[in-house]
C-alpha cells in the first residue's frame, strides 16, 4: 500500500516536523474547517475541499461534521461509507474503509505511532502504519483503531473499544484492549 506523503514510508521512522508535512496538515485543516461550516446537505455530501483532498470519496458517502483528518490524501472511502460526527482519522499512512461501513460518533483511527524513546518522541519521530477496515463493518462510538490494524469484512467493534490487534471477518470485539465476544 503506497503512502501519498513525501518522505513517509510505511513502518519506517521519520520526523513529522518537516515544512512539507506541516503544509499538508494545514491544507487538511482548511478542508476540514470548510466541511464543518458548509450548509447542511443530503446523503452523499461533503464539502468540495474535503472531497478533493481525500484519496477516494466513494459514491453515496457521508461524513458528518465535525470531522478531522491529518492529511486526507491517505484516506480512501468505499461506496456508502458513513462517518458520524466527531470522528478523527490520523492518516499518516493509508486508511482504507470498505463499502457500506459505518463509523460511530467520536471514533478515532490512528496510523501515527510515536517513538518510545522520549528524546526522539520530542523530536517528532514517528512511524506510519496503515489501517484497513473491510466492507460492512460497524465501529461503535468512541472506539479507537490503533496503527497497523486490519478489521475484516462484517466485523463489529463495540462502542468504546480500543482495537490493538487485527479483527477477523465477522467477529465482534469489545473492551480495552478489544477482545472477541
Amino acid at each position: 500500500m503506497k503512502n501519498a506523503l513525501p518522505g513517509v514510508e510505511n513502518g519506517a521512522w521519520y520526523s513529522c516536523l518537516t515544512d512539507a508535512l506541516e503544509g499538508r496538515r494545514a491544507r487538511a485543516r482548511d478542508a476540514c474547517h470548510a466541511h464543518r461550516v458548509m450548509e447542511p446537505r443530503g446523503r452523499g455530501a461533503c464539502a468540495p475541499p474535503l472531497a478533493a483532498l481525500l484519496g477516494r470519496f466513494g459514491e453515496d458517502c457521508f461524513v458528518e461534521a465535525p470531522f478531522h483528518c491529518s492529511y486526507g490524501v491517505n484516506l480512501h472511502l468505499g461506496d456508502q461509507v458513513y462517518f458520524n460526527a466527531g470522528c478523527v482519522v490520523l492518516d499518516s499512512a493509508p486508511v482504507r474503509v470498505g463499502d457500506r461501513s459505518m463509523i460511530g460518533p467520536g471514533a478515532h483511527i490512528y496510523c501515527a505511532d510515536h517513538h518510545r524513546d522520549p528524546v526522539k518522541r520530542g523530536q517528532g519521530i514517528e512511524r506510519a502504519l496503515p489501517v484497513r477496515i473491510g466492507a460492512d463493518v460497524w465501529i461503535g462510538g468512541r472506539a479507537v483503531i490503533l496503527p497497523g490494524v486490519t478489521v475484516g469484512d462484517g466485523a463489529i467493534i463495540a462502542a468504546g473499544a480500543v482495537v490493538s490487534r487485527d479483527v477477523a471477518p465477522g467477529a465482534r470485539v469489545a473492551g480495552v484492549p478489544a477482545r472477541p465476544i
